[in-house]
């Protein structure tokens, strides 16, 4: 079942291919190359408009809703077997796509599905649909259902990881589902759909549309979409959130972050650095939750600086299919151009360039940028503020904890961090400080039965664990007379 790249022509909709009514395409380019790898269709409204179509056919004529627990539970695990036994090639499609080196192709985008569609059939079999609730003599049946037809938009830094966030709750619950893959991702999103079939989902459970903004704006538009679920900017999640309000369309919007690494007196260094290629720069920097600014005890400043630039410069930067690489390239062109846009603002507002800042010596080819850092760092300037999706980080220095709260609240970000210190009691103090939806103690990692999700300009609504899982349900109250 290889996915070769190539020009693809078809959506996938109804369980078959279905050749696109847009006639617009998107060029996919290997992002450690440069080379183009093929092309997908751009679907239009009338794309959108069949595979909502099919998936609303399904949600009401396919028994899908009303499938018993067990088997869906089975299909779910299939779908985990599925990524298991296609591994290498789902694998492979991602780093040829979006450049992802091999540990994050392989954990981001199978490892964590797998294990996730495996928690997704447990919270089914193990989550009550319906309880009976007495008030005043009276009693009423009180049923979770599901809540429909789900438009899903996402995002192409972890394609799988995110596709299972959204996919794998909507037909647990029995929901149906059309899904948009990024164009710069789409050809994992041809295998997943085979791995679907592969384990048993019903034609027209879930579908597929390729294309742009305009082919998202058409389907988290639609007025029979039930449910929107976004992973993406916060622009487009305000644009999403204002087509959703029309048709008062309930929403999940997981959205951008500027996360903060505060580093309390008492750290230890060597516990914290290998959280700089862990979860600062991790992907070339191109994941929503890393901590990109490091707040930093002016007592420890230079010692910090140093080794942290010191594991910076050490980082191998390269071919994203060697297995020894740990920083490949930017996803595309225009990213690496918005990246260094942001580095010469560092540059000109006034920050130190510690280490990095340019493109990787005799890396003629491919979207690479240096892992960077900046230091004597103000919250004011552009690259404390906003998030870079590159690999760039920030060190900010603090004199007490007040100020380190200070910093890392003074963002209109909220999405993920960590506090780093010797005592943990009194580091969880200091993280429930932090006004962000998730955050860890000497340690960041998401954990499947919790919930993630933002404040702020980090969206809102939660994936993961049950709270993610009854996003895709809906109440109904039946009232019985005493």
């Amino acid at each position: 079942m290889a996915i070769a790249p190539g020009e693809r022509t078809e959506h996938i909709i109804g369980g078959r291919p279905v050749e696109s009514h847009g006639q617009d395409r998107f060029e996919v380019v290997n992002p450690a190359t440069e080379e183009v790898i093929g092309s997908v269709p751009a679907g239009d409204a009338a794309d959108v408009d069949a595979a909502v179509e099919t998936a609303r056919r399904a949600f009401h004529e396919s028994g899908w809703p009303s499938t018993p627990v067990k088997e869906r539970a089975a299909i779910l695990r299939a779908i985990a077997d599925g990524f298991e036994r296609h591994a290498d090639e789902m694998k492979n499609t991602i780093i040829e796509e979006n450049g992802s080196v091999v540990p994050i192709a392989e954990w981001g985008n199978v490892k964590v599905p797998a294990a996730l569609y495996r928690y997704y059939a447990d919270l089914l079999e193990n989550t009550e649909l319906e309880e009976q609730r007495v008030w005043n003599g009276a009693r009423t049946v009180v049923r979770q259902e599901p809540v429909g037809v789900c438009g899903l938009v996402t995002a192409w830094n972890v394609p799988q990881g995110i596709y299972v966030e959204k996919v794998g709750p909507a037909i647990a619950t029995g929901c149906t589902a059309v899904l948009k893959p990024a164009p710069e991702t789409p050809y994992d999103a041809y295998l997943f759909m085979d791995i679907l079939k592969e384990a048993g989902v019903p034609d027209g459970v879930v579908n597929v549309v390729f294309g742009g903004a305009d082919t998202g704006a058409a389907l988290v538009g639609h007025r029979d979409i039930d449910k929107v679920s976004f992973t993406g900017s916060p622009g487009a999640g305000r644009a999403i959130a204002r087509a959703c309000a029309e048709n008062l369309t309930p929403n999940t919007l997981e959205l951008g972050g500027k996360s903060a690494a505060i580093l309390l007196d008492d750290f230890d260094l060597e516990t914290f650095l290998p959280w700089i290629g862990g979860y600062c720069i991790a992907h070339s920097g191109q994941i929503c939750s890393l901590m990109t600014r490091l707040v930093v005890p002016r007592s420890r400043y230079r010692e910090t600086l140093d080794a942290v630039a010191d594991t910076m410069r050490a980082m191998k930067v390269g071919d994203p299919a060697d297995p020894a690489t740990e920083i490949g390239p930017v996803v595309a062109g225009r990213q690496r151009d918005r990246v260094e846009g942001y580095i010469r603002s560092g540059v000109d507002e006034g920050a130190r360039l510690v280490t990095g800042g340019g493109r990787p010596k005799g890396m003629d080819r491919g979207f690479f940028v240096e892992p960077t850092l900046f230091a004597d760092v103000s919250g004011d300037m552009t690259i404390a503020r906003d998030e870079i999706f590159g690999p760039v980080l920030v060190a900010i220095p603090y004199d007490d904890e007040e100020d380190a709260v200070r910093i890392a609240n003074d963002s209109r970000y909220g999405l993920g961090g960590a506090v780093f210190g010797a005592d943990v009691e009194h580091a969880t103090a200091v993280a429930g400080r932090v006004e962000t939806g998730t955050i860890g103690v000497n340690y960041y990692q998401q954990h499947f039965n919790a919930p993630f999700g933002g404040v702020k300009d980090s969206g809102y609504g939660r994936e993961l664990g049950p709270e993610g899982y009854a996003a895709y349900l809906k109440s109904r109250s039946i009232y019985l007379a005493s």
